[in-house]
């Protein structure tokens, strides 16, 4: 029994750590696309009398809304990997490990759902 507990463990660790990782992505990805809408406004404001403003903002949109693509496409495959590990051996995981690994990938849903929602706003 000392064998499955400790690939208990070991899962439940990589799929922890799977879960940070993802997590930690959505935020930098949040963060990269606010700094670039902030300075995407400071070039705006200088130079609005320069350049036509809806081709600005086309091209601004295009570059945000790939890389949130992007991100959301690493967020779903981290969450699959986990659901995946955790699935065959989820019957056999202690109570409070099956808990967190649940609140784990509702966490990743969620920061998933707002990222999407803030990029649906236009």
């Amino acid at each position: 029994m000392p064998e499955l507990n400790d690939l208990t463990n070991e899962v439940t660790s990589l799929a922890r750590d799977a879960v940070y990782v993802a997590v930690g992505l959505g935020v930098l990805g949040v963060q990269r696309a606010q700094v670039q809408r902030v300075e995407l406004q400071k070039r705006l404001g200088r130079d609005l009398q320069e350049l036509d403003l809806g081709e600005r903002l086309d091209g601004a949109r295009s570059v945000v809304t790939a890389g949130v693509e992007q991100l959301d496409g690493l967020l779903e495959e981290a969450s699959r990997f986990v659901e995946d590990t955790l699935q065959p051996i989820e019957a056999q995981l202690p109570t409070q490990v099956r808990a967190f690994a649940q609140r784990a990938q509702d966490q990743a849903r969620g920061l998933r759902s707002q990222i999407r929602s803030l990029v649906s706003k236009d």
